[in-house]
């Protein structure tokens, strides 16, 4: 296969995931391979929310119609369109997916392909029936893949290179256990919010997606707020009310009664609104149904510390502060070249 062949197979796959959105379900004429795949898709779906409770029907679609438009024929392009992808020597790339969210390992799985590598993926058990279907999909209308995607769930044996994403203690680990291969091993991150008290009705209405989305459980959900001295949390907790349906998810709500009892028997101080707790407290990672907040006396001080706190932040939310800032309600919505812990994956799947 050459690089367009690649390409165009990656399109055809985006178009099949168009069908799978947000809206619902709506199967097209034109795509390939839909009398095989449509319907059998639909059911990974649903099996895949009877094997993890967190991956809900509506979070699975909202992964997908992401992944559909970041498969459209521009956006492949101008990823792509800095690389020379013509001085691969093809190896074996294993890569150790996460099962946060999602098809949460998709990019390093994309990005492996493209550059002409064979792939040996090793699912989490959270996430593991999307992926090989879609793989299917792949060498359906693309045959030259056959033979270049491979699953395990054994011990990883004959690869040249990995990437492996984790805990910080299983990436201590991944380091040790693969210290002699060429690697990107990935720990915990956490995303923040910077607010100042100026944001807009609608700003802050966006930010409840980035913190709520996939039940704050990926490394791009906002989990901590940094906050003015004196800062009115009504317009936050007024913003965030739409989520309010969240609670009646079993999980969610286990989650939330715990927490909410941890935190009242330790005496800390909190404020919450049914469905979500907000705590001060210095850390980046907080549980399931709770948001860190820290309050700041100067934005160069605070911009001061999250630099140095990098290696712990996947993405900072804020308007006209960073000049690597996401906007509002965009951390879900990543493009081709967000690299996760900001790794080119591509750069190093070419020097290998």
């Amino acid at each position: 296969m050459n690089l367009e062949q690649r390409i165009n197979a990656f399109v055809k796959l985006g178009k099949f995931l168009s069908q799978f959105t947000t809206e619902g379900y709506s199967k097209k004429d034109t795509i390939l391979h839909n009398e095989l795949f449509f319907d059998g898709f639909k059911h990974q779906i649903k099996i895949s929310e009877e094997q993890n409770g967190w991956f809900t029907e509506s979070n699975v679609l909202f992964a997908l119609e992401g992944w559909s438009k970041s498969l459209e024929i521009e956006n492949i392009k101008e990823w792509i369109k800095n690389y020379n992808f013509n001085i691969v020597n093809p190896k074996k790339i294993a890569i150790i997916m996460a099962g946060n969210i999602p098809l949460v390992g998709f990019h390093d799985f994309l990005s492996v392909l493209m550059s002409g590598h064979d792939v040996l993926v090793k699912q989490s058990s959270n996430d593991k029936s999307l992926l090989p279907f879609l793989a299917k999909y792949i060498e359906y209308v693309e045959p030259g893949f056959k033979g270049k995607i491979s699953f395990t769930e054994e011990k990883l044996n004959n690869f040249d290179a990995v990437i492996a994403t984790g805990s910080d203690n299983t990436a201590r680990y991944f380091e040790y256990y693969f210290k002699d291969k060429p690697s990107i091993i990935r720990k915990n991150r956490n995303s923040v919010a910077i607010l100042t008290g100026n944001e807009t009705e609608e700003q802050l209405d966006s930010l409840s997606e980035d913190i709520f989305r996939y039940y704050g459980l990926g490394c791009r959900s906002v989990s901590k707020l940094f906050v003015p001295k004196g800062y009115d949390f009504d317009k936050f907790f007024k913003a965030m009310y739409k989520w309010n349906p969240i609670i009646n998810q079993a999980k969610y709500a286990n989650n939330y009664d715990y927490n909410k009892a941890v935190y009242l028997m330790s005496e800390f101080d909190m404020l919450e609104n049914g469905f979500l707790m907000i705590k001060e407290d210095k850390s980046y990672a907080s549980p399931i149904a709770t948001v860190f907040y820290e309050y700041y006396d100067s934005i160069d001080t605070l911009k001061e510390t999250l630099t140095e706190d990098s290696d712990k932040i996947q993405c900072i939310v804020s308007d006209g502060i960073f000049a690597s800032e996401i906007a509002f309600g965009n951390t879900q919505k990543p493009n081709l070249w967000d690299y996760a812990d900001n790794v080119d994956t591509i750069e190093f799947l070419l020097k290998i």
